[in-house]
């Protein structure tokens, strides 16, 4: 605990602020964040925020547990990693404890414990999020589309595989290709300040989830060489499959290996007999935007990030 003290607020209603989480806890905040999730249909904390929840303690994480007479009513995460970029935080209140103020003190303490100078993501945009931002002193800084298409008959031809020359496409060995593939999923996504940052402690909590399977994970090498990757994900309850990171590395853009990349993928979902496939780009690149939407690709919806002010 970073504080010697929870922070007391209304009676019956207090802060506790903690550098790591116990088993019991992480699992109690687990609980709630799918219980929020099956009311409001989006998960209100990332895939990086849950796996920060165990593991002990992560340098630049804070977790923000409130409690309502003793109850975990809502939780809070604050990532302080960037050397650039403001503390990214997410949040979220019980849906049966919500309109009681919870998710106002919970915005409140991260970002006075931010310095006041947040990020703050709301995942699927809504209407509730949209209000705490501005009640925060938030403003809309960055839009994340989540895009859809049909693997099936009923959408779509799959795009053909066809593969620059010289390149050759195998699948990930864990342990043997951890490094390289850091080296370049670090220069590929340099400007990205989540998925650039990836650590092998980030990779080993990936590897270690019941959906990884280094058959969907594809490389692309030339001469030996790792130049490019599609890493592809199973929602197996949802039957969706996720084109969960496609990167290449500069110098190797513009051949056209992105694209034989994600024709690699959805053809590797659609065989496993996944109905729907899905990725995420922000809605300022366009021409991620245009591939994906020439490959069938369309909205399904949108996550928003506001900030503080710079």
């Amino acid at each position: 605990m970073t504080d010697d003290a929870a922070t007391a607020l209304e009676p019956g209603r207090q802060i506790q602020t903690l550098d790591e989480l116990t088993e019991e806890q992480a699992d109690a905040v687990l609980t709630l964040i799918e219980d929020a999730a099956r009311t409001d249909g989006t998960t209100a904390v990332s895939e990086q925020g849950r796996l920060q929840l165990r593991g002990g303690r992560r340098e630049g994480i804070r977790h923000f547990l409130l409690t309502e007479k003793g109850r975990l009513a809502g939780y809070g995460q604050l990532e302080d990693t960037d050397p650039v970029e403001a503390p990214a935080a997410e949040l979220v209140v019980h849906p049966a404890l919500r309109g009681r103020g919870h998710g106002r003190a919970l915005g409140s303490a991260l970002l006075a414990a931010s310095g006041k100078r947040i990020r703050v993501w709301a995942h699927g945009g809504k209407s509730a999020a949209r209000h705490l931002a501005q009640v925060l002193g938030l403003t809309l800084f960055r839009e994340l589309r989540q895009l859809r298409r049909p693997l099936g008959s009923d959408g779509p031809p799959l795009p053909e595989v066809t593969l620059p020359a010289g390149v050759t496409v195998r699948t990930f060995v864990p342990g043997q290709d951890d490094a390289a593939w850091l080296a370049v999923n670090s220069a590929a996504f340099a400007h990205h300040p989540e998925q650039g940052t990836l650590t092998q402690r980030d990779l080993n909590d990936r590897i270690a989830q019941p959906w990884f399977d280094p058959k969907g994970f594809f490389l692309a090498e030339r001469d030996g060489e790792l130049i490019g990757f599609h890493w592809t994900k199973v929602h197996a309850e949802e039957r969706l499959g996720e084109v969960y990171v496609l990167g290449v590395r500069p110098g190797a853009q513009g051949g056209g290996l992105g694209k034989a990349l994600t024709a690699v993928g959805l053809n590797h979902l659609a065989a496993a007999g996944l109905p729907t496939a899905m990725l995420y780009v922000d809605a300022d690149n366009p021409a991620a935007l245009a591939v994906y939407e020439g490959l069938g690709f369309s909205t399904h919806e949108v996550d928003l990030m506001y900030r503080t002010e710079s």
